[in-house]
């Protein structure tokens, strides 16, 4: 066990909430920790590969950061699925009547091929509606309200569109939080949070000690998506102000913006990294909006949730806390 003697350190576990249960990756490789429905806590190691072990390239400062955001999303989705299975969420709905007779007709009329193609299908029409809401949707509001006010906010259409952006996302974000599960899976998310801070602290780690801690951490992905809003705004508006005339045209302006978004991505993972390590002025400033928008998206978790987060947490940490610091 670490006691609370040691030094407090930082730590490169991070981790995701998944359906009743959390993943944590950290030197000791990646673990999924799942509440399965008979109570008990079920652990599997989850295999991590990553491109800029094999290739040194992709370790390099910015692009490290467009490739994590990749794998990041790839094997979150994998993690996701896993703990669909474990938790029973697939027996829940194959429980339910209406389902159950989608399913099966499902599986007697379409083969793998066209329900992976349908798969494919949904995934499009999600990266549509997100492109639509957080693209298309502020361009074309900020060039309304640019016509609107006979051109007084033209200087600063990549700020308003950043407002207006991150309005959505706030309205999203609190739509969902109201779902029943969504709120679970949130509830989750604080349990991740309060058991790194937990372990951060020099702390040792259990349920107690882990109850005490806060739930915002600087480090969550609710805070890199504001980081890249907010750089996303700096960016556009040199872009803009460098290219007079460009915003004018809509489908070039978000095209531009498309483009720009992998960089973004790079920027805002080094900010996150530099933020994890430092704890000055400029990180507070910034780190901000991320910590308040947590209180949404985090929730206050009960003792078996956390029990699960602390499962997957001992998984992935070496014995000596120095392995551990942030690379």
């Amino acid at each position: 066990m670490l006691q609370k003697e040691k030094l407090k350190h930082k730590t490169s576990v991070g981790g995701q909430a998944l359906i009743e249960g959390i993943m944590m990756m950290g030197p000791e490789g990646a673990a999924v920790s799942v509440r399965t429905p008979d109570g008990t806590i079920d652990t599997e190691k989850v295999p991590v590969k990553h491109l800029r072990d094999k290739y040194k390239f992709f370790g390099l400062p910015i692009i490290r950061g467009i490739v994590n955001y990749v794998e990041s999303m790839t094997f979150g989705y994998k993690c996701l699925m896993i703990s669909a299975e474990k938790s029973g969420l697939n027996d829940i709905e194959a429980e339910d009547e209406s389902s159950s007779k989608l399913d099966k007709w499902l599986s007697e009329h379409l083969n793998k091929k066209v329900m992976g193609l349908l798969t494919g299908i949904a995934s499009v029409l999600g990266i549509a509606l997100a492109f639509l809401l957080f693209f298309y949707l502020p361009t074309v509001s900020v060039k309304f309200l640019d016509s609107l006010t006979g051109g007084a906010i033209t200087g600063f259409k990549a700020l308003f569109e950043g407002i207006i952006r991150m309005c959505i996302f706030v309205l999203y974000i609190a739509l969902v939080s109201l779902m029943k599960d969504i709120k679970r899976t949130f509830m989750y998310h604080g349990a991740e949070h309060k058991t790194i801070f937990c372990y951060e602290n020099g702390l040792e780690l259990t349920v107690e000690n882990v109850k005490k801690q806060s739930r915002f951490h600087p480090r969550c992905g609710t805070s890199f998506i504001f980081v890249i809003i907010i750089i996303s705004v700096i960016l556009s508006s040199i872009i803009s102000v460098s290219f007079k005339g460009l915003h004018e045209n809509t489908v070039l302006w978000m095209a531009v913006k498309l483009l720009i978004l992998p960089l973004i991505a790079g920027i805002s993972y080094e900010f996150i990294r530099y933020a994890g390590k430092h704890d000055n002025l400029i990180v507070k400033i910034l780190a901000a909006p991320g910590l308040w928008m947590q209180r949404l998206t985090t929730k206050e978790p009960d003792e078996d949730m956390i029990e699960v987060a602390l499962a997957a947490f001992k998984t992935v940490i070496t014995e000596n806390p120095e392995d551990d610091e942030i690379r």
